[in-house]
């Protein structure tokens, strides 16, 4: 991203969604020395498979985002309802205008517009809207996108691939969730295939892609 994206801010409207979406590049950028921001909006609760402490995914988040580099200080954790984050847009939009003066990111990486999960997509939108002035990638995530415009890739080796797929892991309740309801998504091997798939696109090993959805030149 260059000397020009120091600072950068990832919206996830819930935990293990970055990680999934962008985990790679979030441990690549924190490599570089660069100053990452990691902002949740949902924790997920009611997700929880039954008889789990209700503050497991807080956490689990908190043990991911070590993982990946990120500071606790940049760890900042918001309690919307799962699924049903378009009744609280305008709270989320103030909730993001609060995060853009806080942090004043050069670079704020959030869910493609093409996401079609409803709080990834009211993520997508107000965050638009919050960060006008700022330059904004769309991360991918392949099971909620029907269709997705790689235009930006991000460069990887395989200790940040596999960085991803540790920080996935220490999401223990989201594995027994997926594996009590007989989805194949607990198996992480998909996080290598995709990341070669999207290295072979630009002649490299791995990568990870994003839709532009707007990029500022200084």
């Amino acid at each position: 991203m260059g000397k020009t994206h120091m600072k950068i801010l990832c919206l996830s409207a819930h935990v293990d969604d970055s990680e999934g979406g962008c985990g790679g590049s979030i441990a690549k950028f924190i490599e570089e020395g660069k100053d990452v921001y990691l902002a949740v909006f949902s924790l997920a609760e009611e997700s929880l498979p039954k008889g789990l402490p209700s503050d497991t995914l807080l956490y689990e988040e908190k043990a991911a985002a070590k993982v990946l580099g990120v500071k606790s200080q940049n760890l900042f954790v918001y309690r919307y309802s799962v699924r049903k984050f378009p009744q609280f847009r305008q709270e989320i939009l103030e909730d993001l205008v609060k995060l853009n003066k806080e942090i004043n990111p050069d670079l704020v990486l959030l869910p493609s517009r093409y996401d079609l999960h409803q709080d990834h997509h009211t993520i997508a939108t107000e965050g638009l809207r919050a960060f006008k002035f700022t330059s904004i990638l769309g991360y991918e995530m392949p099971w909620n996108n029907i269709e997705f415009r790689a235009t930006a890739f991000v460069i990887l080796d395989r200790d940040c691939i596999e960085k991803k797929v540790e920080a996935l892991h220490c999401y223990k309740s989201q594995e027994l969730r997926l594996k009590l309801s007989g989805r194949n998504e607990s198996d992480l091997e998909y996080v290598r295939a995709l990341a070669r798939v999207r290295g072979q696109q630009i002649k490299t090993d791995y990568a990870e892609a994003f839709n532009v959805m707007r990029w500022i030149v200084k």
